[in-house]
């Protein structure tokens, strides 16, 4: 059983002025996937508190992957990636390369995503998009590897082999 921490990073949503929808589509699509949602929060586009709260997360061994929705843009004050990498020890690029790919067959938008994942001691953290449907739709590309990623994670002797699966 995964197990999941959804973060919302955003200022309106933070201070109740816009509903989060994102962070609630996410929780649903991780479990339709049969996996738990441990802990979900919002907090507004600020980088020391995003940092200090991934690290957290991170850090409490309680979560094996943290995905972020919102404030991966161009806007001024997107600062997710900022903070993901401030955190992480190790970059996952295949991740992001992939969910940009796979949204640039929806839009030309994806062009505009700083995304990032990386890996945090056995935590893994995805940058998602703001929007509920994009989020929800880069969220599908990455879901069926996350198993196996988490199990190379924590260095489940298992993982070895499905790479003969794959």
């Amino acid at each position: 059983m995964l197990r999941f921490a959804i973060l919302t990073v955003s200022d309106r949503s933070a201070r109740g002025e816009r509903e989060d929808r994102s962070g609630p589509a996410l929780a649903d699509a991780v479990r339709a996937n049969g996996w738990e949602v441990a802990h979900t929060a919002i907090l507004p586009d600020d980088l020391p508190t995003l940092r200090d709260t991934l690290a957290r997360w991170a850090d409490s061994d309680a979560y094996d992957v943290i995905l972020t929705t919102g404030g991966t843009g161009f806007a001024p004050r997107d600062v997710t990636p900022e903070a993901t990498r401030a955190v992480v020890e190790r970059l996952a690029p295949g991740l992001s390369e992939a969910m940009r790919a796979a949204s640039l067959q929806i839009t030309a938008h994806a062009m505009l995503s700083r995304a990032v994942a990386g890996i945090r001691g056995q935590t893994l953290i995805v940058n998602l998009p703001g929007s509920p449907k994009a989020a929800v739709e880069n969220f599908a590309v990455i879901a069926p590897v996350l198993p196996h990623a988490v199990k190379l994670l924590r260095g489940d002797q298992s993982a070895e082999k499905e790479h003969r699966k794959l």
